[in-house]
């Protein structure tokens, strides 16, 4: 046992205050990513659904927004308001299943401890919302085991239509549940009763407006997004980096005791059978994709509800040594590791030649996009045009008063507006990063006028082409 005293609760709650207050801290300080910025344009233009996700987080940036204005931590606000019952959610499922408080709060520690939580908590993705709603959807059936009341078959279904909305990775733990039914005796008997066929009409229904919205835009949420499933040539390289990138993303002890407690959840009718088949049938999925191709780092961040309350269960200061040595061990490191993680992303304490964190982040784009935007206050230039979304949605971001026209992949703005033809014939010039240059492609529509202008920003070269009037305007969206 931990120690479940006042005293030791005080420290859990301390921990977790300066977990989630260092969190907000980053969202305020850090610079969007350029997907952060992509969905805060999407959230300009708000619909029930978009290319490549549902709407959820478009919403929440709306509000957040709202509030706090166009600001990082506006962008960011609803998940930094969200850490807190997602926090919640993740201790009292663990009180319920492990029937021990003090590893309930361990489980919300290590929770708010992964790298992969932190980060996708802070950044406002479709992750975020993915990760409330999935840790609702280990709630609502952690509550249903322990009270037997088939209401909560009421709550799984509202917080999977939500989930839906905010990622389709929520069919994931949807046919875990089902298969939890199946599989475990004890729960078997709710199949016979109407409660769960409840759920699953109510989770639909919330789901409809993007299903709706999925049939008057040619399906193409579900085109993009399933069409990742790669049937390529087999291969053991990809096994390995999902499997490294998950153990730096949970942190390598903490990965370790979610081994642990995926092992120790094997048994059907035990306790910690129902979050490690949620998490496995999804699991199971991401090992076969990654024997073909590559499975994104954070793909399975919707299933750390699941597997910090596995950790907590296998955390142990008793037994063999090992065990004993890695439970005192995971928490200290998973802790230096968030530090260095923030402190790189924020400061780049560690001189790296092409840092990972200052490029996600765009840390350098600022001097682009006020060039950019000096060239538009100049009157040299009426309007950007631009090839590529995180150069669109990065300038947007930083300079709003600048016009901005991407001339290709208009399905990603559904709802923005066209270029009206007098914009399209006064003073253009097209922006690109050096490895994202297609003026080859613009040249279908376009006429330069002088040679390219290369400028430095976000740690690689930019390039500016003078154009002329348009070919033809069958082209483009201004998001």
């Amino acid at each position: 046992m931990l120690g479940a005293g006042m005293n030791s609760r005080h420290a859990f709650v301390a921990a977790i205050a300066v977990l989630l207050a260092a969190r907000a801290a980053m969202a305020w300080f850090l610079p969007l990513s350029a997907d952060e910025a992509y969905y805060w344009l999407w959230s300009k233009h708000l619909a029930a659904g978009y290319y490549d996700h549902p709407p959820a987080i478009a919403w929440a940036i709306a509000a957040g927004t709202h509030l706090l204005g166009d600001t990082a931590i506006g962008v960011r606000l609803a998940g930094v308001i969200l850490s807190i019952p997602v926090t919640w959610l993740v201790w009292d499922s663990a009180r319920l299943l492990l029937k021990d408080r003090a590893k309930a709060w361990l489980a919300a520690i290590i929770f708010n401890m992964t790298l992969m939580a932190s980060v996708e908590m802070l950044a406002a993705t479709p992750d975020m919302p993915s990760i409330v709603t999935s840790a609702a959807m280990l709630w609502t059936l952690a509550r249903l085991r322990e009270n037997g009341q088939g209401r909560c078959w009421i709550g799984f279904g509202i917080a999977a239509g939500l989930g839906l909305l905010s990622k389709f990775s929520a069919l994931f733990l949807g046919l875990g549940a089902l298969i939890w039914l199946l599989a475990d005796r004890q729960q078997r008997r709710w199949l016979a009763t109407p409660w769960p066929w409840m759920g699953a009409v109510l989770a639909v229904a919330i789901f409809a407006p993007n299903l709706w919205w999925q049939s008057q835009h040619q399906w193409e949420t579900f085109a993009f997004q399933f069409g990742r499933v790669d049937h390529g040539r087999l291969t053991g390289r990809f096994l390995g980096e999902f499997l490294g990138a998950q153990a730096g993303l949970a942190s390598p002890l903490v990965f370790v005791l979610m081994l642990l407690g995926l092992w120790a959840g094997r048994k059907p009718g035990t306790a910690l059978f129902l979050p490690a088949l949620l998490a496995f049938t999804a699991i199971a999925y991401f090992l076969v994709h990654a024997l073909h191709a590559r499975v994104q780092g954070n793909w399975p961040c919707f299933l750390y509800p699941m597997l910090s309350v596995l950790a907590a269960a296998a955390f142990s200061l008793q037994g063999a040594r090992w065990r004993r040595w890695l439970s005192l061990a995971a928490l200290p490191l998973a802790a230096l590791l968030l530090l260095a993680a923030y402190a790189q992303a924020g400061w780049g304490v560690v001189p790296i030649p092409n840092d990972p964190a200052a490029r996600i982040l765009g840390r350098q784009f600022r001097p682009v996009a006020t060039v950019a935007a000096a060239l538009s206050q100049a009157h040299l230039a009426d309007a950007i045009v631009t090839t590529d979304y995180e150069t669109t949605a990065w300038l947007r971001f930083y300079e709003p008063a600048v016009k901005v026209i991407q001339v290709n992949e208009p399905w990603r703005y559904p709802q923005a507006p066209a270029p009206s033809e007098a914009l399209l014939k006064g003073r253009l010039i097209y922006l690109a990063s050096f490895k994202r240059d297609q003026h080859h492609l613009v040249e279908k529509y376009f006429a330069y006028t002088g040679f390219p202008t290369q400028i430095q920003g976000a740690g690689q070269p930019y390039m500016l082409y003078p154009m002329g009037k348009p070919k033809h305007f069958d082209f483009g969206k201004m998001p």
